[in-house]
């Protein structure tokens, strides 16, 4: 059976930038002349996850279907000095309007909000070095390689959130999709019967010169704040708009009370967002040719003239719909742009090989941990002279025997790093 609504607005993927290729651990030999030297290139890097805003897209329906998002990895180092192949990266295309969250903290990461925006999302990691850059003066045939940094699995979640600046809204069958046909080019699904509209439409309003973006927004109900009908759904699309056009069946033909109607919509709006409570809103009062609109408007007009704008419309014939607009348009010249999501522009997922390290006292040994260490305990190699000096290198540039110091460790404490532990020796 096919799916009612296949519009998607929110989704969790997963992502991962590739791993970097181990560098190589080679010796140059000819015939006769065996190692004659090392010749080990470094590893390739890891690919990279970016994110794509793409104008033509509509929602995140496509995500549905593909969910998961690995960059390839990259080669290792070859002999003869030669580097590993880099490993492919992975665009994500989204529409515009995305916001993306990293799903563990719900850090916004982004707002896709330009058409061709792209963001690094996870960086894939460095490629080992190969032995050959381990050559020092003292140290001519480093027997040992570096291996390549390794990433880890993340999920995010992408939400789309529409960008307009005008946000038609209003009970189900009250007249929007109509209303958005009328004075604009878009050309939303129309029938008599509730929740026609599944997933908001957009659509570019004229004015002589200028423009303007609406957003015909699914029809709300009560308890669409609480999640009741499609309420959390649709409601955070209205959180981009800079205003509200709000549609009202002033006719009352299906037995509502259109005042009534008007207090519970805004009702929603406030329980949901003090934001979307302070939006300018105008009122269009629709379907004003059915008989018996016309006390129902003197009505409205008493209780609400006051501190609304009101437009009585017939948007099938499109009369009334010009004051209309034109109202729409002197309010927005007086309003801010449209505005991005705020985002951590400094968020960055932490890859295995950035070299942090953290020290703690179990009983009388003072043990290190971190990233450094799982890095230490990929590379070094406790048989040979070379990689162990290395190792204390590291230990002194990364400011682990420093830490030890400040910490007060004495001559013959116990140091336990990964596997290897030893006697502290000032």
């Amino acid at each position: 059976m096919a799916e009612k609504n296949l519009f998607t607005d929110k989704v969790k993927i997963k992502i991962k930038s590739g791993d970097g290729g181990d560098g190589m651990n080679s010796f140059k030999s000819f015939k006769g002349k065996p190692a004659c030297g090392p010749d080990g290139g470094d590893g390739g890097n890891g690919g990279n996850v970016y994110i794509v805003a793409d104008g033509s897209m509509n929602d995140l329906l496509s995500f549905r279907y593909t969910s998961k998002y690995f960059a390839g990895d990259g080669e290792r180092g070859g002999t003869n000095k030669c580097f590993g192949r880099s490993g492919s990266d992975v665009i994500i295309k989204v529409p515009l309007g995305t916001v993306v969250k990293d799903y563990e903290t719900g850090t916004v990461i982004c707002d896709m909000f330009a058409d061709g925006e792209k963001k690094l999302i996870a960086e894939g990691g460095r490629g080992g070095k190969g032995n050959v850059r381990f050559t020092t003066a003292r140290r001519h045939a480093p027997n040992f390689a570096q291996k390549g940094e390794k990433t880890e699995v993340h999920f995010l979640v992408l939400e789309l959130k529409v960008i307009a600046d005008v946000g038609i809204i209003g009970f189900p069958n009250v007249g929007k999709s109509t209303l958005l046909s009328k004075i604009s080019a878009a050309r939303p699904k129309i029938a008599n019967y509730h929740f026609t509209t599944l997933s908001p439409n957009l659509g570019v309003v004229k004015y002589y010169d200028e423009s303007f973006v609406a957003a015909d927004i699914p029809g709300l109900i009560e308890g669409a704040a609480d999640g009741a009908g499609l309420g959390h759904d649709f409601l955070r699309h209205i959180e981009r708009t800079r205003m509200l056009l709000h549609v009202v069946d002033i006719s009352g033909c299906e037995g509502r009370d259109p005042v009534e109607d008007f207090k519970k919509i805004n009702a929603e709006l406030s329980s949901y967002s003090r934001v979307l409570s302070g939006l300018t809103q105008v009122i269009a009062l629709n379907k004003c040719d059915v008989y018996g609109a016309e006390e129902n408007i003197k009505e409205f007009k008493k209780k609400f003239s006051r501190k609304y704008k009101i437009f009585p419309i017939t948007a099938v014939s499109g009369e009334g719909t010009d004051k209309l607009i034109g109202c729409v348009f002197e309010i927005l010249k007086t309003l801010p742009p449209v505005r991005r999501v705020e985002s951590d522009e400094h968020f960055t997922y932490t890859k295995s090989g950035d070299l942090g390290f953290e020290i703690y006292v179990d009983g009388d040994v003072y043990v290190v941990v971190g990233a450094l260490v799982d890095m230490l305990c990929r590379n070094v190699s406790l048989d040979d002279p070379d990689s162990m000096a290395y190792f204390q290198k590291i230990l002194r540039e990364k400011g682990v025997i420093s830490k030890l110091r400040q910490m007060g460790i004495k001559d013959g404490d116990t140091v336990s790093i990964g596997e290897v532990e030893f006697d502290f020796v000032n």
